[in-house]
């Protein structure tokens, strides 16, 4: 039983998104770019997951074991892309962006990203600041600190963390997590729907 209201929990967190305004959609959109980044690549890719996320949300760290278990499941098969998608509410949001860009500048946007959900109790919804302590996590992951610094200074990283919110803002993403399956908006109501759906675009 308590398992059956851990997963109900959690599709429940996944379906109450953190929500931004809407955009009208353009046709300039791009459901996954050539510089976004896959925290799976698949080798014999047969189905592309997109989510456009926000490290301070609390919906998105209820995805994040689903997101990692269906990884770790259909490794092969399955090219999973994490998109960034900051919102105005979230005080340390956008600092987390940048410091998960400036990582993926050094080759660790997996590492920082893992970091950031595994710590997101600790650091979220405080309105200080807590550049420092992404700082902190940048030093622990060993990365080069002179350049992690120009990176989160350095107009162009804010940029392409911007470049994400635009599409999925045109693509007509309003929260966190949002979903796209083979380039299509997915809904679903529940785990085992997810999954049934990811299977599915497999098997296709």
């Amino acid at each position: 039983m308590a398992t059956v209201v851990v997963v109900i929990g959690i599709v429940a967190l996944i379906n109450t998104k953190d929500t931004a305004t809407q955009a009208a959609p353009t046709e300039a959109a791009e459901v996954v770019r050539a510089d976004s980044h896959r925290l799976s690549a698949a080798e014999d890719e047969k189905a592309v997951l997109v989510e456009f996320l926000d490290f301070e949300c609390e919906s998105c760290l209820a995805a994040y074991p689903f997101i990692e278990d269906l990884s770790n499941k259909y490794e092969g098969e399955l090219t999973i892309v994490s998109r960034y998608f900051p919102l105005a509410g979230h005080p340390n949001s956008m600092n987390a962006a940048l410091a998960v860009e400036a990582a993926a500048q050094q080759g660790k946007f997996e590492d920082m990203y893992h970091r950031m959900f595994e710590t997101q109790k600790e650091w979220s919804h405080s309105a200080e600041s807590r550049a420092a302590t992404f700082r902190g996590y940048a030093e622990d992951l060993g990365l080069d600190l002179a350049a992690y610094d120009d990176a989160v200074a350095d107009p162009a990283t804010a940029a392409r963390i911007e470049q994400d919110k635009q599409d999925g803002t045109t693509l007509g993403v309003s929260g966190t997590p949002t979903f796209f399956l083979d380039g299509k908006l997915i809904e679903p109501s529940s785990l085992e729907e997810f999954e049934q759906l990811v299977k599915d675009a497999i098997a296709k």
